[in-house]
């Protein structure tokens, strides 16, 4: 089953069980996903755009918790934390820091990157390798650790 048809699945269940966050979560992300495929070029999404979809949706949330943290909307954090949650359990099993820290040494390793100038020629490859395991942000930090900036 593809993500697209789980998420369709999953909207057919929330409507009978009435369950209103997780129904306009999914209809979101399932809006995002038409928009993708109405792109133009006529050809299937992948699963990397499927994984850049829920990245992205996770992101704003992310971001949304933050701003309504800092403004004491805690409801709002609260409906914001819920919809993450949903959203987390289509990505693939998250990766702990340590088994990305071992990908990105491999990485640096294998092309040779010494210093903080190598950062542009290890962090594509690290993304590439690590999207949708983990966090952007932290393998940002562990590159640039890594690479002693």
């Amino acid at each position: 089953m593809t993500l697209n048809e789980r998420i369709n699945t999953d909207l057919k269940e929330a409507m009978k069980s009435g369950e209103k966050i997780k129904l306009e979560t999914l209809r979101s992300i399932r809006a995002q996903m038409i928009e993708l495929s109405k792109r133009g070029t006529g050809k299937e999404i992948t699963l990397d755009e499927e994984l850049s979809v829920l990245m992205s949706a996770i992101k704003k949330r992310k971001e949304a918790i933050e701003l309504y943290e800092k403004g004491g909307r805690m409801e709002l954090v609260k409906q914001e934390q819920q919809e993450l949650e949903i959203i987390s359990t289509y990505l693939p099993k998250q990766m702990s820091k340590e088994e990305a820290e071992q990908i990105i040494t491999t990485i640096i390793t294998q092309t040779g990157a010494a210093s903080a100038k190598d950062f542009g020629k290890v962090m594509p490859l690290a993304m590439k390798e690590l999207k949708g395991k983990i966090d952007g942000k932290i393998v940002q930090e562990l590159v640039k650790n890594k690479l002693g900036s």
